[in-house]
C-alpha cells in the first residue's frame, strides 16, 4: 500500500473514523503534512527509508486520533541528525494534547521528551521522577553503569 493508503486505513477504522474516504483522504494527507511525510503520498511504504517508516508508523498511529500514544524504542537505528527530527515530532505530539509513553534508551531523547520517568531494572521499578533527579540517582547509576561509574 502507498503510504496515504496506510493512513486511510487507520482514519477509516479508528478512533472517530472518517464518515467517508473523501475525509479519509484529506485528512491522512494533513498528517503526512504534520509528520514530515508530504511529497511522499504515493510512495509504496516499503520503500521509504527507515527514518521515514517510522514516521509513517507515527502517522498511522495519530491517524486512529489517540489519546494516548505508546512508543517502543522509536528512536532505534536513527542517526543522530533522524533522531533530532524525530525528538522534535514528538513533542510536536505531545504538546498536542497526546499523552505519550515511551521505552527508550537513549538518554538524551528522554531528557528532551519527558516530563517525568520511570525506570525498571529486572523488571522491578527502581525510581520515578523528573528526568534530572532520576539520572542521577545511586539506583539508575548502579544499574545501568555498574557500581564502578560512581567513583569514575
Amino acid at each position: 500500500m502507498t503510504v496515504v493508503q496506510n493512513l486511510m486505513v487507520s482514519r477509516v477504522f479508528g478512533r472517530k473514523a472518517a464518515q467517508s474516504l473523501a475525509q479519509a483522504n484529506v485528512e491522512s494527507r494533513e498528517i503526512l503534512d504534520f509528520v514530515g511525510l508530504d511529497g511522499k503520498e504515493n510512495v509504496v511504504a516499503r520503500n521509504l527509508t527507515l527514518a521515514y517508516r517510522k514516521r509513517l508508523e507515527l502517522g498511522r498511529a495519530l491517524a486512529s486520533k489517540p489519546q494516548l500514544l505508546l512508543l517502543d524504542e522509536l528512536m532505534a537505528g536513527l542517526n543522530s541528525v533522524e533522531v533530532e527530527a524525530t525528538m522534535r515530532l514528538v513533542q510536536s505530539i505531545r504538546d498536542s494534547g497526546i499523552t505519550v509513553v515511551m521505552v527508550e534508551h537513549i538518554v538524551k531523547v528522554l531528557m528532551g521528551i519527558c516530563n517525568r520517568m520511570i525506570v525498571l531494572s529486572a523488571g522491578e521499578k527502581i525510581v520515578e521522577g523528573p528526568p534530572e533527579q532520576v539520572v542521577s540517582d545511586k539506583r539508575v547509576i548502579e544499574a545501568y553503569l555498574g557500581k564502578e561509574a560512581e567513583y569514575a
